[in-house]
């Protein structure tokens, strides 16, 4: 049992870590292309595809706010509280 729980845990570190990461590198996307477009000089056709390039963003962006910020449920949390329940449920039956 503790060595499951311990891969349970080993693995929602290991999920949140690159989950946040990923959302770093998109937020940190997210700021360059706005420097970009303000503050460096670029030809024409250049701002057009920073400008399409900082819509899409703003698309992902929301998307990566909505993971952090919204309630949701954690698959790592359910597969958690499953086997503590078929944990409690032999501790039940073995009479402890």
């Amino acid at each position: 049992m503790e060595k499951t729980m311990q891969s349970i845990e080993a693995r929602k570190k290991l999920n949140f870590g690159a989950r946040f990461v990923i959302t770093l590198i998109i937020a940190l996307t997210f700021l360059f292309l706005i420097w970009l477009l303000f503050y460096v000089e670029l030809p024409q056709a250049s701002r057009d595809l920073i400008n399409i390039m900082v819509g899409a963003y703003v698309a992902v962006l929301a998307k990566s706010t909505d993971y952090w910020f919204k309630e949701k449920d954690d698959p790592e949390h359910k597969e958690m509280e499953k086997h503590l329940d078929n944990e409690k449920g032999r501790e039940e039956q073995s009479g402890y």
